[in-house]
């Protein structure tokens, strides 16, 4: 792979491939993907389009993306309009759902900001998206089902933020894990929102017959996440592709496994045709977990290799106070659970996910916001 068009043909050849029982499913029918323009979307909105060309032409996917667009339309977006099985709709979710709003059969709702700069500067937003956003798709889901419309599936992206700062006899960290989470703390708005939106989960699942399923994404990294979104791998990425020092904003302790976006991809959608209703399902990798500063070492010594990088690594201090507050200290999950259940085996090891990242990042070095 030499650039960031090669790199999405890989990926999208490996999600068909890893997903050639489930995406069958889907076909013929409308599937929504509520924040597709954002980073998961990416490749959630894509697989489904790549199979319609390469294996489902007879019964294809119709695929809809409703988002604000507050961040802007991402590239890749603008270059499938011409789709004739894609439809963006700007719709705000925490708004009323419109009153024209087709009989989707299966449903994403991934319209969240998960970056801690950005929830951290709009936490309403974020908080109303997650919940009442979420309500909105829940009773739309259950006022279908009473029509004899029912939804085939709707999964809610919740997050491995619920978990806060497991203890060290948690790692790796089961669903059964009730969490260690601030509910002041300045990334409460995301992570007890999520929580909130997995307890109506259940609860809709359980009492209304609702086919909702909880995804729980650990640290998903790779093609769609903007270089401006102020995470920790598009960060290094600007800093190398800008050829200065690649800065750690800590001192590289805490420890983190990555799981490369296809991967994480290919489980949402195992979860969405076969989780089960009212089942959270962790999403990432069990290995290697390492440090933030050994992260920023592989990157540096990836991109001298790639790019003839001469930079180095250096810590400084944030200049925001709050910034490393309820940081958890490591970040590990048990995928047992959806290895059983879903069939879910992550395949791209950390530095060809790296690598892949880096590679795409270099031709998508502009992330500024609209």
């Amino acid at each position: 792979m030499k650039n960031a068009a090669d790199v999405v043909a890989a990926d999208l050849e490996l999600l068909c491939g890893a997903l050639r029982d489930e995406l069958p499913a889907l076909g013929g029918e409308r599937l929504l993907v509520v924040g597709g323009a954002g980073f998961l979307g990416h490749y959630l909105v894509q697989t489904a389009l790549h199979w319609n060309r390469t294996a489902g032409a007879a019964k294809p996917i119709r695929v809809t993306v409703w988002d604000s667009y507050a961040r802007g339309v991402p590239r890749w977006l603008e270059a499938l309009r011409g789709d004739p099985h894609l439809e963006c709709v700007r719709h705000d979710i925490t708004q009323p759902l419109p009153a024209d709003m087709p009989d989707f059969r299966w449903v994403f709702h991934a319209a969240s900001i998960a970056s801690p700069t950005y929830y951290r500067r709009h936490p309403i937003e974020t908080m109303d998206a997650n919940v009442g956003g979420l309500r909105r798709l829940l009773d739309w889901a259950d006022a279908q089902r009473g029509r004899g419309r029912p939804a085939g599936g709707l999964v809610f992206f919740s997050s491995s933020e619920i978990y806060g700062d497991p203890s060290p006899d948690e790692i790796p960290t089961r669903e059964t894990y009730r969490g260690f989470v601030s509910c002041t703390g300045p990334r409460a708005c995301y992570d007890e929102s999520k929580r909130y939106g997995e307890t109506l989960c259940v609860n809709f699942a359980r009492t209304r017959g609702v086919p909702v399923k909880i995804a729980r994404p650990f640290n998903n990294v790779g093609p769609g996440l903007k270089i401006s979104d102020r995470r920790v791998l598009p960060d290094f990425a600007r800093d190398v592709l800008a050829g200065r020092d690649i800065v750690m904003l800590s001192d590289g302790g805490p420890k983190r496994t990555f799981c490369y976006v296809a991967d994480a991809v290919a489980g949402y959608y195992k979860i969405l045709v076969r989780g089960g209703p009212g089942e959270p399902y962790n999403v990432g990798t069990e290995a290697p977990e390492i440090s933030i500063g050994e992260l920023a070492e592989r990157v540096a010594a990836l991109a001298r290799e790639l790019f003839g990088y001469r930079g180095r690594v250096v810590r400084e201090k944030p200049a925001d106070g709050e910034y490393l507050t309820d940081n958890p200290a490591r970040r590990c999950p048990s995928i047992e659970k959806a290895r059983a259940q879903l069939g879910y085996e992550p395949q791209v090891p950390l530095d060809e996910a790296l690598r892949r990242s880096l590679l795409w990042y270099r031709d998508h070095r502009e992330g500024d916001d609209a």
